[in-house]
């Protein structure tokens, strides 16, 4: 009885630490909490350009992956790219902002 005990808890011991495992993230794949994550700052962003009254009219594209906000598109200043830039980073949740809006 007690040895059957010791396996059954070895084996859920085991279960646990390959669950844990299995849903840890990895530099190629994200991990649930982790999109979340990156759709809600993506979502603050685009929220905060489109309120931008200096900013609305352009069609900025915001993606983001694991805190890294990637800003592109076409806008007809350096300055708004700037502050397309610095509203992107004031974002809470934003590790960096890697800004390849287009001056044209």
């Amino acid at each position: 009885m007690k040895k059957s005990y010791i396996v059954i808890r070895f084996l859920v011991i085991l279960m646990m630490i390959a669950a844990f495992v299995a849903c840890a993230s990895t530099p190629q794949q994200s991990s649930t909490g982790e999109v979340v994550d990156d759709s809600v700052i993506t979502t603050k962003v685009k929220s905060e350009l489109a309120g931008d009254e200096f900013l609305k009219s352009f069609q900025i594209s915001v993606e983001t992956r694991k805190g890294i906000v990637a800003l592109s598109g076409f806008v007809d200043s350096q300055k708004a790219k700037d502050k397309a830039g610095q509203i992107a980073r004031g974002v809470g949740g934003v590790k960096s902002v890697e800004n390849a809006l287009i001056v044209k």
